[in-house]
């Protein structure tokens, strides 16, 4: 069987929050290569500062998006307690 993918897929926050941290990754591997390339001075300071990045912004990525989740579900449970406890 084949799968048809619908053209009107909707785009979700999780995919949109990684498309940005892969323009921001590339965007700075871009800015390294050209000061690499240039030699502006520090080159290895930001190359360092790449790597570091490249290991640290997903991983705050993913606890970003496991906070907002959690804070989701949590939510709605906060909110029926206090609607308990305010009923006549």
């Amino acid at each position: 069987m084949s799968r048809q993918e619908n053209p009107k897929r909707k785009t979700t926050p999780k995919q949109i929050a990684a498309l940005v941290c892969v323009v921001l990754l590339v965007g700075m591997y871009i800015g390294a290569f050209i000061v690499a390339c240039l030699d502006l001075g520090d080159s290895g300071r930001l190359f360092a500062g790449c790597l570091v990045a490249t290991i640290g912004m997903p991983i705050l990525l993913w606890l970003l998006i496991w906070s907002i989740e959690l804070m989701k579900k949590s939510s709605p449970d906060s909110d029926d307690s206090e609607n308990a406890s305010h009923s006549p």
